[in-house]
């Protein structure tokens, strides 16, 4: 795939938030995809999967139980994956579970708010292993299924899968979880070297429908979280009306929520900063305070000119006391 395979307003738009670094992350698009699984430690240790594994391993920096493997070795279709030993799941998708869940403490009640198929869900169950209560929620039935095979498949034990609407979830669940990641439906921009398909399905008119979907999934999270508690947001897309705008109208309407800072071993594995600038000084028409707009920078872009992955996007939010004692 080359910069030409690309629709023309994703690349102009990219052009415009890149600069000079576009070249390189257009660049980028020739490299093939990097197929990734992530053993399943609820079942099998890493050591003893890298013993048994028919698999060349290469260790995914921010997962330690994540690897790259060669699509030749068809790993997808090896019995130990119908076993449940592991999830063929993307490295930068990987990202988001393991940087949420890094402070998790024992007999968290967790909620996945759009679990299908389940990736993030089983790493977040692998995270907790086997205590507290996950509650993995998909709104389309037909998905919501597909979410229970792969829980099934996986061994795990502390899961509740459901199938609501964020709000009709909220109004059973308010301020009942510690910790809720909400990897929001989006316009995939960060997956068209995995799903040429993204590709062909790509417009304005979809990035902004999607950004509707979020402003209104957000408020539905947040009703959902503890005092304390975290809220991951994420999407797999470049689009700053899905990822910095939605975050600084998130957090002007909502002074309780602060952005948890970036912590250094993000620079290691090639993540970047969020940007406030894309973010501009008004989202909906509402005016966002240059506070809110330098804090945006704590959080994280994937791009996949900077590493060996696809695009993704990661906020992470405490709901109380920032760190200085603010609120």
């Amino acid at each position: 795939m080359t910069k030409d395979d690309l629709p023309q307003g994703f690349v102009s738009r990219m052009e415009r938030q890149l600069g000079s670094d576009a070249a390189a992350f257009f660049s980028s698009y020739e490299r093939p995809y990097r197929r990734c699984l992530r053993v399943n430690t609820a079942k099998i240790t890493v050591d003893e999967f890298r013993t048994l594994s028919p698999f060349t391993l290469t260790p995914i920096p921010w997962e330690e139980s994540g690897f790259y493997v060669d699509a030749s070795d068809a790993p997808g279709r090896h019995p130990y994956h119908d076993a449940g030993l592991y999830y063929m799941q993307e490295a930068s998708a990987m990202a988001v579970a393991a940087v949420g869940c890094a402070d998790m403490k024992d007999s968290e009640k967790v909620l996945d708010l759009c679990a299908a198929p389940g990736g993030k869900s089983t790493q977040i169950a692998s995270k907790m292993k086997g205590k507290g209560l996950l509650v993995s929620n998909e709104i389309d039935p037909a998905r919501a299924r597909i979410l229970s095979q792969n829980i099934e498949r996986m061994g795990i034990g502390n899961d509740v899968v459901t199938s609501m609407a964020a709000p009709a979830l909220a109004e059973h669940f308010p301020g009942m979880f510690d910790r809720i990641f909400l990897d929001a439906p989006c316009s995939g921009e960060g997956m068209f070297r995995k799903e040429e398909a993204a590709i062909t399905q790509w417009s304005e008119e979809k990035i902004s429908g999607c950004a509707d979907i979020q402003r209104g999934l957000l408020p539905a999270a947040a009703s959902m979280l503890s005092w304390n508690g975290t809220l991951i947001y994420s999407t797999c897309t470049f689009a700053p009306e899905e990822d910095e705008e939605q975050i600084a109208l998130f957090l002007t309407e909502n002074p309780e929520f602060h952005l948890i800072p970036w912590n250094p071993v993000f620079d290691t594995w090639g993540f970047s900063h969020g940007d406030g600038r894309l973010a501009g000084d008004f989202v909906c028409g509402v005016p966002i305070p240059e506070s809110i707009k330098e804090s945006l920078s704590s959080c994280i872009r994937l791009y996949p000119h900077r590493l060996e992955g696809e695009g993704h996007f990661i906020a992470m939010m405490r709901r109380g006391e920032a760190e200085d004692g603010t609120t």
